[in-house]
């Protein structure tokens, strides 16, 4: 069996909040379902009907994947559609019950019929199932089911497991020793060694044009989610907290740009507190700006959306990290990480719990900021290890379904000790330690399977049922 090759792009992907899983995932799966339609026909279409299984059922309303699987039938880009007009697209799908398939094949559909909440049934493949069905005027009917396997990977039943691609790399990475294999053999630390298989895609150059965009999407969301108030939307009444934080911080010193809010931040010192709150306000802003449907990028989740970026920003603002090839190579380390445990366990919290979410996103941070500390490539691993170590067990119990209480708050956690464990790395020798990356991914796994259910994103355990509100409040 080929071994699956992932890109940098794979694991970072521009998108719509509020969920990788649950919203970037069924977008995706739309789409493909939509080019079968286009290669059958679309004027030959008479009906669509969507079915959603498991935990797509369970905590759909909340993460909007209603939402996103019509704007896909619509033909709509997850990187390019304007967030603005999701409300005014879906007020007019449901008035007038009309869906234009592809932007161009007007039919009949009700969002409140033809997109079906299947509560009590769930698929033995992955808890996110969903199935499109379609009927002809020709009498033909067809049925296409997807999975959302976490991080916006999506597999058609039959398929191999993940959308990787299967080109031959000529570092082939299934588990951190190999990483580590391949930088011994070339020299090269791990960000040299990432940028090495890309190149089986692409250019250099192009590799590092993306890389850079990605990065610029991050920190554009960053910088909005610090300067917008107001309450969160989906009915849990949640106040916004980064814009408010970041005025303490700036404390009335003028800017008008990202540059020169990074100087007012840089001029406040760096002391112990002062730092502490800044990442906590860069990874807030990132969290709410994805619970308002707003633009993010996946790290490698949704839900996990501002742990890399707020620990990068922090590398940028106090440790001299403000340099386009050290922001690229950042980025380019922590995706590695990210394809690991995507290999060797999941990036789904509906099938590993939050540590499959917040603390992979740690984990990646940390070995990434590790490398960019000039740390050695044993103790980027080391600095990867001890994050996912302290995160193990972490269940994924979202209050009404939405990705707002407890996962806005967590990705200020799982920045802290990303942190903390590129600290512990770089004053530690990593040839005295007794767990590996590998074996912390391996028991990653075995306690993603060992967790019940009602804590891996159905909002059925936890503090998902401390608070008195229902899926259907929300």
């Amino acid at each position: 069996m080929k071994q699956e090759s992932i890109s940098v792009f794979d694991i970072f992907k521009i998108g719509i909040g509020p969920s990788s899983s649950h919203t970037l995932g069924p977008w995706r799966a739309a789409l493909r379902f939509l080019d079968t339609l286009k290669n059958k026909g679309l004027d030959k279409v008479a009906s669509v009907r969507v079915l959603l299984y498991g935990s797509l059922a369970k905590t759909g309303k909340g993460h909007g994947t209603d939402v996103a699987v019509l704007l896909g039938l619509c033909g709509e880009d997850p990187v390019t559609f304007d967030v603005n007009e999701i409300t005014p697209r879906m007020e007019s799908i449901a008035e007038k019950k009309r869906l234009k398939l592809n932007g161009v094949r007007d039919i009949q559909f009700d969002p409140g019929e033809d997109v079906v909440f299947l509560f009590d049934e769930s698929l033995p493949y992955h808890p996110n199932a969903l199935t499109f069905l379609c009927s002809f005027y020709d009498g033909d009917e067809i049925a296409e089911t997807y999975y959302s396997i976490g991080g916006g990977f999506v597999v058609k039943e039959g398929e191999e497991d993940g959308d990787g691609s299967l080109v031959q790399l000529p570092y082939p990475i299934e588990k951190a020793e190999y990483l580590l294999a391949a930088c011994e053999k070339t020299g090269l630390n791990i960000s040299g060694v990432v940028m090495e298989n890309e190149k089986t895609w692409r250019s250099e150059a192009d590799t590092k044009a993306g890389v850079f965009r990605i990065w610029e999407t991050m920190r554009d969301c960053i910088f909005r989610g610090a300067h917008i108030g107001g309450v969160l939307p989906g009915g849990l009444n949640v106040t916004r907290r980064a814009a408010d934080l970041n005025k303490k911080l700036t404390d009335g010193k003028p800017y008008h740009s990202y540059g020169q809010w990074l100087d007012v931040i840089r001029s406040g010192g760096q002391s112990f507190k002062y730092t502490l709150d800044w990442v906590s306000c860069f990874a807030l802003a990132v969290n709410e700006e994805n619970a308002s449907f707003s633009r993010v990028v996946t790290a490698p989740t949704n839900g996990a959306a501002g742990v890399v970026p707020a620990v990068l920003l922090y590398f940028i603002a106090f440790c001299d990290g403000n340099d386009n090839d050290k922001i690229i190579k950042f980025l380019l380390t922590a995706a590695e990480i990210g394809s690991i445990f995507k290999k060797g366990a999941t990036l789904s919290a509906a099938m590993g719990g939050c540590q499959a979410e917040i603390g992979v996103s740690s984990s990646m941070a940390a070995g990434a900021l590790t490398e960019a500390l000039g740390g050695t490539v044993q103790q980027c691993l080391q600095a990867a290890e001890i994050a996912m170590e302290h995160h193990l067990g972490l269940t994924c119990d979202p209050v009404g379904g939405l990705v707002q209480v407890p996962c806005i708050e967590r990705n200020t956690m799982g920045a802290i000790k990303a942190i903390t464990a590129a600290q512990l790395a770089l004053q530690s020798d990593p040839g005295k330690a007794r767990i590996s990356l590998d074996a912390v991914v391996n028991t990653m796994w075995e306690t993603a399977l060992d967790m019940s259910h009602k804590y891996k994103e159905t909002a059925e355990g936890g503090l998902a049922v401390q608070l008195p509100i229902s899926l259907s409040e929300c």
